[in-house]
């Protein structure tokens, strides 16, 4: 399935537009994570936990919305954009939110 950010996909035609549709996954910082990240701040560098928890709830969130479009009978999506939110008492949690509109393309 394409996704992509823009509002058309070159070489092809959108037949049908099928609606807004998005994905969202919410990951919950743990104390241990917290803590690794801690001291790389400290020392430096980039912190491979933290990265490697929001590359995954970008994955989930990506592939909710490719759910929702083949739900909504599409087989594309145009129009994508890609928010983070930190959320949660202490901003102890972190939402990846994407949307865009599902279409049918030839």
């Amino acid at each position: 399935m394409i996704i992509t950010t823009t509002p058309t996909i070159e070489g092809k035609r959108i037949v049908d537009y099928r609606g807004v549709i998005a994905g969202e996954a919410i990951v919950g910082a743990n104390i241990f994570r917290d803590l690794f990240a801690s001291i790389t701040d400290i020392v430096g560098g980039r912190s491979g936990a933290y990265e490697s928890a929001l590359k995954g709830a970008r994955e989930t969130a990506f592939d909710e919305l490719r759910d929702a479009a083949r739900r909504a009978g599409g087989n594309a999506v145009v129009g994508v954009d890609i928010d983070y939110e930190v959320v949660g008492k202490a901003g102890s949690m972190l939402m990846v939110s994407v949307s865009g509109t599902a279409v049918v393309v030839e």
